[in-house]
Parts: C-alpha cells; structure tokens; sequence
C-alpha cells in the first residue's frame, strides 16, 4: 500500500473509531498462534532492570504457557522510534516494544502496531480512564498496555513558604500572587522557572487545560497547538516571565540544580517521579519538600496532566499476537511485576491496584517527612485528563524548543512562539502526506 494512502486511512480509521479493522488490510501478520510448541518472543525496551523482571515471567507464567520473552535493552526516544519503523519497514520488528503515549500515533500511522483489544480487554478497569485513553487513541482499537505513567504535582520547599508566609496554591491565579508575594519579600529568589526546553511540560499544562493537539475528523487531521486551552497557558506563563517573577531559565542544569539545592527556586511544577530527580539535585534539603496537587485554572476542578509515561505494544510483525499480548497484560497488571519494575526500573505504575502496594507503602526517602505521599498521588493519577496525540509529535517537540527558547530568554511574546509551533507541525503533516483541516 502506497505511503500517503495508508496514513489517510489510519486517519479515516481514528475518526470513525475502526481501529485496526481498517488496518488490517495493511498488516504484516496476521496474528495466528502456533499450533503446538513453544513460543519465542522479543522485547525492545530501555527501562533498567527489565530483563530481571522478565526473568519472572520465564520462571513463572511463560513457562507453563511455553512462552519465552527475550530482552533486547535499546536507547528510547526518537532513537527507538526510528529503529523500530527502518525494522517494520523490513518486516523485522520485535514482537514486543515499549513505547511512550506520544509516540503510538507515529507507529500505528506506520501500521506497526497491532489491535490487542480482544486479547487485553479484561484489564481495562486496573486503569484510570484518561490513560487507558492514551492507548486506543480515541478508537474502538488497543494499540499498547499502559506500563508507567506521570502524573503532574506541585512539589515545594515546606520550611521556605512557611518562613516566608505563604500559602500553597490551589489555582493557577493563586500561584502568580504566590510568585509575586516571594518576590517581594525575597528580591533574590523565585517560585519557580519556565524550562523552554521542556516539551513535554507544556504539553502536560496544556493538557490539565483541556487543550486537544491532534484530533481527527472527518477523514483528517485538526492540529490544536494554538487552542484557546493552550494559549491560555502560553499567556500565563509568558506573563509570568515577562514580569520577573518566575525564573526564565532552563532545567537540569548545574545552575538549576544549585538554585534548587540552595534554596534560589523554591517550587517545581514537575510529575511523580520528582524525587529521583531532587534526590540528585537537591541533595541538601531532603526533608525539607512537600507534594500537593496541581494548581486548577478554577477552584471547582480536579484534573492534572501527564509528563511522560509509557506503554507495551505488539507490533504488526509478530506471528504471536496472542502470546505477546498475554504478556503485555501481566507485565502490567501482575503484583510482582509491578513491585520488580519499580525496584529495577524506578517506575511508577499505570496500574492503579500497584500504587498503593509493594514498593509504594511508604513514601520515597526523600520525601520521608511526607507519610502519604504516595496515597496522595495515587488519587492525582486518577484524575489524568484524556490526551490527544498525533503523528508528529518530535517535530512539534522541536519546533517548541527552537520557538520558546529566544521566547523566554528574550521575554517575548509567548502566543508568537506557540503559533510558530501549530504552523511547523502542520506543514510537516502536509508534506508527509496527511490531510489536514484548516
């Protein structure tokens, strides 16, 4: 099938809610078990530790189905993405692969992976709805099992807002009087800084604001980057900038780092797996941080967006579909999966029977002081709002580094820069072949 006409009928297929029924005609395999034998599979995948994790399976489950996984560590990112589409072009993929939510549409557009949707339905509710959502792409279709997710969270130094009189916000009005009552009272320090080269950051603010960057319609693509939702977040934050309240500066630098470990940024708007990260960067005031919801665009609501988090998928090149799925399913579900994934790969579930057990009982060290921690981002990760993903996502990634980056370092107009991003993306999509509503 001709590259341009596949990726309409991937959109055609996104918007009517068909799935892989109207890929099927595309597919590589066609799924069918092995009648007798055993059953050898492969799985592409970066997180540390996972061959230990697999090592259960082998021993346990696989081994009374006769299915055995192999691990094969890859680099993640675009990296993998690339690699996984030059094997599938050669009809080599893996049977197994882990895939973060934003790259699905990539691959599914590339018909590479396949619609588990009868062999996994049964462990659809161990999921919260917004990122179960992640992995139909709004369809009838299932193109992956959720494995991690990142809910966002406010995270701030305790003792500091206590010294200076402030209260944690609850609104996003509420955190710009915050920012601006710390800088009056401490002329040297910020509540926080706005990370151009964070992508994904934006997007998951984005998201807690109801913003759709991709849907599809009608048999095409509508590109959203510059929604009122998203536009709303650009002005605010650009706001905050433009007025020297916030940090302009970006993250995971020494110089963020020292800002963090000295006490210059008191506040992070960040995901559930911040404490790894202060653990590093701020080793100084273990202790001294707290955790508490991300601040509402009104008071009434209860929502918070994604950073990160990724998936396991089947790919259109497997002879095992069955078997492959079986295994996506208790990678993701089991018990002592999940507690040997977050002791060797530092993960935090999509399952929500995981986060309150196992590895998850007590609070990270870090945050010793904070008993119910993980209680409390266990019921943030249940109000993760629905995401809308599309097949471009890197560009859209990239355009928004080279766009923000002067944006904010110059103090400039946010809503320029977010428009410089809906018009990259779009005209990538249109040279690759997608139609596109304007």
């Amino acid at each position: 099938m001709p590259h341009t006409k596949r990726r309409r009928l991937v959109t055609t297929a996104l918007a009517v809610s068909l799935g892989a029924t109207a890929l099927a005609a595309c597919g590589s395999g066609d799924g069918t078990e092995a009648e007798s034998g055993p059953v050898s599979l492969t799985y592409w995948t970066w997180t540390p530790g996972m061959d230990k994790v697999v090592d259960l399976w082998n021993e346990g489950p696989g081994k009374r189905d006769r299915i055995t996984v192999t691990v094969k560590k890859q680099a993640s990112g675009d990296t993998l993405i690339t690699k996984i589409l030059t094997a599938h072009k050669a009809k080599k993929a893996p049977d197994l692969v882990q895939a973060e939510y934003q790259a699905l549409p990539t691959l599914v557009s590339n018909d590479a992976l396949a619609d588990i949707s009868d062999e996994v339905d049964d462990v659809k509710d161990k999921f919260a709805e917004g990122v179960w959502q992640q992995t139909t792409l709004g369809t009838d279709a299932v193109y992956a099992v959720p494995q991690d997710i990142g809910p966002m969270m406010f995270y701030y130094r305790e003792d500091l807002f206590k010294r200076y009189g402030l209260k944690v916000p609850t609104t996003w009005e509420q955190f710009a009087e915050t920012a601006r009552r710390l800088k009056e009272k401490a002329p040297d320090k910020d509540l926080t800084t706005f990370s151009a080269g964070d992508s994904g950051l934006f997007a998951g603010l984005a998201q807690q604001a109801g913003a759709k960057w991709w849907t599809a319609s009608g048999g095409k693509w509508k590109v959203g980057i510059d929604d009122a939702a998203t536009r709303k977040v650009a002005d605010f934050w650009g706001g905050l900038v433009k007025e020297g309240v916030i940090d302009n500066q970006p993250m995971y630098t020494p110089s963020w780092n020292k800002a963090l470990n000295t006490g210059k940024q008191i506040a992070w708007v960040s995901a559930v797996w911040a404490p790894g990260t202060l653990t590093t960067a701020a080793p100084d005031t273990k202790g001294k941080w707290a955790m508490a919801p991300l601040p509402q665009w009104s008071a009434d609501q209860d929502v918070t967006g994604s950073w990160g988090g990724s998936s396991t998928a089947v790919t259109t090149d497997s002879a095992h579909k069955e078997a492959a799925a079986k295994f996506a399913a208790w990678l993701n579900t089991d018990h002592d999966a999940l507690n040997a994934l977050a002791k060797e790969g530092g993960i935090y579930p999509a399952s929500t029977s995981a986060q309150l057990s196992g590895a998850f009982s007590n609070p990270p060290a870090y945050f010793s002081n904070q008993a119910d921690f993980y209680t409390k981002a266990a019921g943030i990760a249940k109000t993760t709002a629905p995401s809308a993903w599309g097949p471009n996502v890197n560009v859209a990634y990239t355009s928004f580094k080279d766009a923000f980056g002067p944006a904010a370092k110059n103090k400039s107009d946010f809503t320029a820069a977010l428009r410089k991003v809906q018009d990259d993306t779009v005209a990538d999509m249109e040279k690759q072949g997608f139609e596109v509503a304007r």
